[in-house]
């Protein structure tokens, strides 16, 4: 019978861990070797590489954006006052305007001034006013009939009787809700608060923190139709109230 299961048997029992063996002995070619890797190992090094982490990019540098420059001495402030405001959406403030065009906020203002009353002097179909809070061009009212009828092509842009009621219901007790300006008017008003949305003249501002309700508020536009500059500036209402405007409040809040 052959002996070598017993050989086998015999190197089994013999074999020791890489720790246990003695010095000199020769490693088995399946020891993984604790050293570091040579450094003619070309793959060791690829390795090592990879997963050395990267030296930390230099961020990159902005280019140096251009200082805005002030409007010179020898351009007319008023002629770029007029192109900038010839354009304006909105009324423009004169801090706004100072601060655009790095000029002196008194100078701004004396040119603004200035530019109103030579308009005025002259006649000219539009003028240059001070509302809500800042200035823009506006049709002068001696000619406002005549611009109506090219805009409106002779149709009427006169809001009706309910529509005022409601507007002017909001202008006095905004931000107010839809069921409020119903309860003092004594009729249902969602229709009206629609076409007051879509003429710009009044706007959403939030919710009734109570009911949830949508408030409502007038707008920029309001204030400029009738040439305020805040709604501080509306007249004292107290003398057109009914005598039982007390007891429509009431009822509002039971």
């Amino acid at each position: 019978m052959s002996e070598q299961p017993d050989s086998l048997e015999a190197q089994v029992a013999e074999w020791r861990p890489p720790w246990q063996r003695e010095e000199g002995a020769a490693a088995r070619p399946d020891t993984p070797d604790d050293e570091p890797a040579d450094t003619s190992d070309e793959y060791a090094q690829a390795v090592a590489a990879q997963d050395a982490p990267e030296p930390p990019r230099a961020a990159a540098e902005e280019p140096p954006r251009a200082a805005p420059m002030p409007v010179p001495d020898d351009v007319d402030l008023g002629a770029v006052l007029e192109a900038i405001l010839m354009v304006a959406e909105e009324p423009l403030a004169e801090e706004f305007l100072a601060s655009v065009l790095e000029r002196p906020l008194t100078q701004v203002r004396e040119t603004l001034g200035r530019l109103s009353a030579e308009y005025t002097g002259d006649g000219r179909g539009f003028d240059l006013r001070r509302q809500t809070g800042g200035w823009r061009f506006y049709t002068r009212a001696d000619y406002a009939r005549y611009v109506e009828r090219f805009v409106t092509d002779g149709a009427s842009a006169r809001l009706t009787k309910a529509a005022l009621e409601t507007l002017a219901v909001v202008a006095y007790r905004q931000p107010v809700t839809r069921g409020r300006i119903s309860a003092i008017r004594g009729v249902n008003c969602d229709g009206v608060i629609r076409t007051l949305l879509a003429r710009g003249l009044v706007e959403e501002c939030g919710s009734d923190p109570d009911s949830t309700a949508t408030l409502y508020r007038t707008t920029t536009l309001f204030l400029e139709k009738l040439g305020l500059d805040s709604v501080d500036q509306l007249p004292d209402l107290a003398p057109f109230l009914p005598d039982d405007v007390t007891d429509i409040e009431d009822d509002e809040q039971r």
